[in-house]
Formats: structure tokens, C-alpha cells, sequence
């Protein structure tokens, strides 16, 4: 059957629920013996709506002679029962699997999601004692898990998006990135690495090389007294002859820095070795992203502003260890120790 006109007023908010006035209208129109499809139609609601109501605010009148609905009634009982509304949060039933997650972040220093897929990975809880990794975050956020504040979460209160800007007319050291490989975007290839310099104060300041692999993110950091392009050409050959002895070239297929003058030199490692060094566009910093990315984690332990020389050499050893151990979400939760010591088995054996 067609309706002509609809019996509920349109400007009231559809599923809004009542309020006090209109509970006061209801009492009064009941007064003025309205049928319940009038009062509906006045207020702008179902018919249901005014008989539940009326069901929840009727109370015993006059020594419990006489029903009657009251509005101050209906409207306490209302309050009552939204107390009790909404989500449930399962943050109480999970106290063991967040006491798991306080743990490694405050003394690993591992993120949220690094603990979620960690515990995941090697099965340390079940599902249904879990919470995934955006809960975690809600939690964080509505202060369920305790000393664990929003300004914890490094890249929370900092992450921003930047334009890629590639510029011309600056200085060319060597090969450029545009001659490398496209398969190594792709990062299915091991032995691809990625150099920067994390620097302290600005004069007479020791430096730290810091070289990632694409494949596996797993990082090396090697202390220099000044940024000087032989400083950085010697820490490579300390590697190359100490570290890696005859697997250089196998662990160090390509590598990809900027154009700082410091990286001048490193060219020269083609001569020596099958390692072919690549340079980023100028001021293209995602050119190696991945490094830059690292750099940030290093960060936390090695703030900028700081002299690096006030850094011993065991507290850069710690940084290291600590990236290389941390599980990853983009290597399955693995460790980036782990996929490094299982791809270079893989690349000697070839």
C-alpha cells in the first residue's frame, strides 16, 4: 500500500533518541488522553518508539493504586541503561598478552605492531588472547596501557608526507642511480645496500657511516673520526678485509648513496672488487629510503645535536644489535639478523 504522506516529522533526526523535553511532551499528551500514533506523530518518531518509552517510564503511583508515565522517570532509567552501552574493550580479559607487550616495548624497544606480529609469528599466544595492532593503538590512545603514552610512538607525533623532488645542474660523483638495475627496486636480490652519514655537532665531530641491505634491512654502523671521503674508503676496506674477507663481493653486489662529498671516493671500490657504486639523484632523499628510514631508528638512541665522540664505541654496538634483532612486520616478523644469515648462506653457496 502507497503512502501519500509519512506520519513521522522529517526534520527529527532519524535513530536520534529521545530527550527530556520530549518525554515531557509524552507525559503531557497522555494527560490530554492522545493516542500514542498522535503523540508519535507530533514528535517525529515511530509508534514503537513512544510505547517502549512509555513501557520503561510507567511507575506505581499513589501506594501502587495507579500506572502512570512520568517523564523524570523514563529519562533516569534512559541514563541508566546508556551507561552500559557501546563497545566492550577485551583490555582486562588480555592483561597477560598486554603485560607481554609493555615488556619488550619498554625494555626491547620494540613497536606495537613488531610485538602483535612477533607473538603471531611464533605462536606465543592465541587469537582470541590477543588484540591486533590498531587496538593496541586505540588503547595507547584512551590510556588502557598504562605508562604507555602516545608521545612513547616516535613516528606517531612526527610522520609527515614530503614531495620527491629530483633537481638538476648539481654535481655528479659517479654512475647514477638511473643506471642500476630496475630489478633492484624490486628487492627480491640480495647484496643491494644502501650508505648515509648520521652526524653529531657540526665541527670537529666524529661521524657513523650507516649501511643498510635492501632485501633483509639489516644494518651496519661503523664509527669515523671526520667525513672524510678516506675515512669513509677505509671503513669499507676494514670490512672488506676483516669482516667479509673473499665474500665482499657477494655481500656487496651494488651500492646506493648521495652525492656528499664524503662519498667522492667510494667509486674506487669498483677497482678492487665487483661492487658497482651507485649515486642518487641530488636532494632525492627516497633514492634510499630504506637508510634514511633507519636513520630515524637510529635516532632515538642517537639524537641530533649530540657529539657523537660522547658515544662509546660498545653504546653504537647496542644500537646495531638492537635494529638488527627488532622483528619487522615487511620480513614476515622475522629479524633482520635472521634473513641476513639465511640469504648470505644462500649467495656463498651459489
Amino acid at each position: 500500500m502507497d503512502q501519500i504522506q509519512s506520519i513521522t516529522n522529517t526534520s527529527r533526526k532519524k535513530g536520534a533518541h529521545l530527550t527530556f523535553e520530549e518525554r515531557v511532551i509524552i507525559q503531557t499528551r497522555l494527560k490530554d488522553k492522545y493516542s500514542l500514533r498522535r503523540i508519535a506523530h507530533e514528535i517525529g518518531c515511530a509508534v514503537n518508539t513512544i510505547r517502549n518509552e512509555i513501557k520503561r517510564g510507567t511507575v506505581l503511583l499513589y501506594n501502587g493504586k495507579i500506572e502512570r508515565y512520568r517523564a523524570m522517570d523514563g529519562q533516569s532509567v534512559y541514563e541508566v541503561h546508556r551507561e552500559n552501552c557501546g563497545r566492550k574493550y577485551a583490555a582486562i580479559s588480555k592483561g597477560i598478552f598486554l603485560e607481554y607487550v609493555r615488556e619488550n616495548f619498554k625494555k626491547k624497544d620494540w613497536s606495537l605492531d613488531a610485538c602483535v606480529g612477533r607473538a603471531i609469528a611464533n605462536n606465543l599466544f592465541r587469537r582470541d588472547e590477543m588484540v591486533c595492532t590498531k587496538t593496541l593503538y586505540n588503547y595507547v590512545t584512551l590510556g588502557l596501557l598504562g605508562e604507555i603514552k602516545s608521545i612513547d610512538l616516535p613516528l606517531r607525533v612526527k610522520r609527515k608526507n614530503s614531495k620527491k623532488r629530483v633537481r638538476e645542474h648539481k654535481k655528479k660523483l659517479g654512475r647514477s642511480i638511473d643506471e642500476r638495475d630496475p630489478a633492484v627496486n624490486e628487492r627480491q636480490d640480495f647484496g643491494h645496500w644502501e650508505f648515509d652519514l648520521v652526524l653529531g655537532k657540526r665541527i670537529r665531530d666524529e661521524v657513523l657511516l650507516t649501511m643498510v641491505e635492501r632485501k633483509t634491512r639489516c644494518a651496519l654502523i661503523r664509527k669515523l673520526p671526520n667525513k672524510e671521503s678516506s675515512s669513509v674508503l677505509a671503513a669499507l676496506y676494514e670490512l672488506r678485509d676483516n669482516m667479509f674477507q673473499d665474500c665482499f663481493d657477494q655481500i656487496f653486489q651494488t651500492i646506493t648513496t648521495d652525492n656528499g662529498s664524503e662519498f667522492s671516493r667510494l667509486s674506487e671500490l669498483e677497482s678492487i672488487s665487483r661492487t658497482l657504486v651507485y649515486y642518487a639523484h641530488p636532494y632525492c632523499s627516497s633514492d634510499k629510503g630504506t637508510n634514511e628510514n633507519h636513520n630515524g631508528l637510529f635516532r632515538r638512541f642517537l639524537p641530533k645535536g649530540k657529539s657523537i665522540q660522547d658515544y662509546p664505541l660498545e653504546h653504537i654496538t647496542d644500537v646495531e644489535r638492537w635494529a638488527n634483532t627488532l622483528p619487522r612486520k615487511i620480513l614476515g616478523y622475522k629479524t633482520p639478523e635472521e634473513c641476513f644469515a639465511e640469504e648470505a648462506n644462500i649467495a656463498l653457496a651459489k
